[in-house]
């Protein structure tokens, strides 16, 4: 990795954390900073490590939709290269759509030469089947809002559009020929095409079923994860399937907005949810309990990345090291 990316990337993490540490201080001064910090003193914390451990079982259930995905495409790497890879997408989570997880597809042509239009595919894929799940986790706690239908009718029909485009051939090459007219796309089509190619494959029933029931379980991971940092505060009293309706339609927002990582919309919507639908949860403990989940979930994943993202570049350095000794 050169200097100049090695320095986008390290940019790109200040910012998102500099950023990340600006709404949460907006929030908090909104809703009372020192009532907030209250609410933080009397947590138990052994909630958070509950929490972590979720949130690590869903790290690993997503690892093992992307390694199903690399062999559907057969593509074999080491399994430690392929878990470093992975994580290393996390470090670039706080970015609109998580689209900065593409970071993955460039490691994977960096470090063993796999061309990004034969990968990028797979992180679409990721946020299908994401999608996929989050909508059915969130319809399956929708009673509780007694309405509120139009956000996951729009996740719905975003995944509708994109696998009827996904599997129907003609229609995707058909849209690749028109773009290719135009000058700034048409030396990009064969990579467009290929791109479809490897597309169309990972979205077949059976993949796409498997990928989705990976992600459901991933999800759910999180969803109880929020509902344990919960009841990690005094008194806090909310259903399971309360918690993963707000975790699940919230998530679902927060990707929707493209925000970096949803941030504003996603806590704000999860502090709101809980004040207006869980009983005994004022704002400053919503405003405490989404936090931690934030912290345990999102954070906690963007600083596995930052570590993943150091040992590939250090494995990278050492390969071509030892390429220049060879020669």
């Amino acid at each position: 990795m050169s200097a100049a990316r090695r320095g986008s990337l390290g940019r790109a993490l200040t910012l998102s954390a500099a950023g990340g540490a600006a709404v949460y201080v907006a929030i908090a001064c909104y809703v009372g900073a020192r009532d907030v910090g209250a609410e933080l003193a009397a947590f138990s914390w052994r909630a958070a490590a509950a929490a972590l451990g979720l949130a690590s079982l869903n790290y690993a259930l997503r690892f093992a939709k992307w390694e199903l995905y690399l062999r559907r495409l057969e593509i074999r790497i080491p399994l430690g290269d392929s878990l470093k890879i992975f994580l290393a997408g996390f470090s670039l989570t706080v970015t609109p759509g998580k689209v900065g997880e593409v970071l993955k597809s460039f490691l994977l042509r960096e470090t063993h030469g796999i061309p990004m239009a034969r990968t990028a595919p797979i992180v679409v894929a990721e946020r299908v089947t994401d999608l996929i799940a989050l909508t059915a986790l969130a319809l399956g706690g929708v009673g509780v809002l007694g309405g509120g239908m139009r956000l996951l009718y729009a996740a719905v029909g975003l995944v509708a559009l994109f696998l009827v485009f996904a599997s129907s051939r003609t229609l995707a090459h058909w849209v690749i020929d028109l773009a290719a007219r135009l000058p700034a796309v048409g030396r990009a089509a064969p990579k467009l095409r290929e791109f479809y190619s490897a597309m169309a494959e990972l979205v077949r029933p059976l993949p796409l079923t498997l990928a989705t029931a990976l992600s459901l379980a991933a999800w759910s991971a999180e969803c109880v994860a929020f509902w344990v940092v919960l009841r990690g505060f005094p008194g806090a009293e909310a259903s399971l399937r309360l918690c993963t309706f707000i975790y699940a339609a919230m998530t679902i927002a927060g990707a929707l907005s493209f925000l970096p990582g949803g941030l504003l919309v996603q806590e704000g919507g999860m502090v709101g949810l809980l004040v207006s639908l869980a009983h005994g949860v004022a704002r400053p403990r919503a405003t405490a309990a989404t936090f931690v989940t934030r912290l345990c979930t999102l954070w906690f994943a963007v600083a596995i990345g930052v570590v993943a993202v150091l040992l590939v570049r250090k494995k990278s350095a050492v390969d071509l090291a030892t390429i220049g000794a060879e020669k």
